[in-house]
């Protein structure tokens, strides 16, 4: 296993940011990590990658002990925080030669042309940082975090404040990255998590909440909420269909079209279908409507 987390909680004074933590992430994965603010997931990071340390539990990276070999975890890691810390008076060029200097980079020459290379920056490796879009500097957040070429890679925010088009460059860039690397990515953005990663831990008030891959948390909350969208060919009573065995919300949208939701796990459709007939009215249409990765967040951090 790349990253275990086995029972870690962090305290700050008598708040307990971290509750009792733990999980397993493959070598190679790409993992979500999705909560409102405030829930941990900086928290978690930040221990990982050794800036401060767990108040309780054990954490292991590549198999070393975070509380006994930091330091060679540390050569192990990128890390990119969410707010990109640059050295803004600095050449990109030069930042990247003074990064590459900290790790003790052998061939530091041919790994920063690269780097530069691959992050398609270039054209700006001779400007000052201070002269860069943010865009541009989070590439160059990603080129710092790259340079050395760890086996683990930390995201946090990598796409805040980023305009369309850069958060596309942005997410190619880590998901090409991701193909040999284990990457852990902190985000508010869904679609980000949907077009990046493989896996979604999702984290509130300092707890796991949910740790499966996307898709399986979709079906999961799917299966035991429903939604279901029926058009019926001519008026019925509202009360009749809150009478139909497991519905839990009847809402009226508009002429004789109804929405309609369950928490049973069986598809309630064929309920529907056989109320219908037996009060001799015909379905027209009839539609289950998928929860957006936005709703599931909120279903399992409300």
């Amino acid at each position: 296993m790349s990253i275990i987390l086995k029972n870690v909680s962090k305290l700050y004074g008598l708040q307990k940011a971290l509750d009792n933590v733990s999980f397993e992430i493959k070598t190679g994965e790409i993992v979500g990590f999705i909560g409102p603010n405030g829930a941990g997931k900086s928290t978690i990071m930040k221990i990982i990658t050794g800036f401060i340390p767990q108040s309780d539990g054990e954490i292991f990276v590549n198999g070393k002990n975070t509380n006994e070999s930091i330091i060679e975890i540390k050569k192990e890691i990128g890390y990119l925080p969410e707010h990109n810390p640059l050295y803004l008076d600095m050449y990109v060029k030069e930042y990247l030669e003074y990064i590459a200097g900290i790790y003790k980079i052998k061939n530091k020459k041919q790994k920063i042309i690269d780097i530069i290379k691959k992050l398609g920056i270039d054209k700006e490796q001779h400007k000052k940082i201070a002269a860069l879009s943010k865009g541009f500097r989070q590439r160059i957040g990603l080129a710092q975090a790259l340079i050395h070429d760890p086996k683990v890679l930390i995201l946090d925010e990598p796409t805040s404040g980023l305009d369309p088009n850069q958060i596309i460059e942005i997410r190619n860039i880590i998901s090409e990255v991701g193909k040999e690397k284990t990457i852990i990515l902190s985000t508010h953005i869904m679609q980000e998590v949907k077009a990046i990663c493989d896996r979604i831990i999702v984290i509130n008030k300092g707890k796991i909440v949910a740790d499966d891959t996307t898709t399986k948390i979709q079906t999961h909350v799917q299966n035991i909420a429903q939604t279901i969208i029926v058009e019926f060919d001519n008026e019925i009573n509202k009360q009749k269909l809150e009478n139909i065995e497991g519905i839990s919300k009847v809402a009226h949208l508009k002429d004789n079209n109804w929405l309609l939701e369950s928490n049973l796990e069986k598809d309630i459709r064929a309920d529907i279908f056989n109320f219908a007939v037996s009060n001799k009215i015909a379905v027209l249409s009839m539609q289950k409507k998928e929860k957006t990765l936005e709703e599931i967040f909120q279903e399992l951090t409300k």
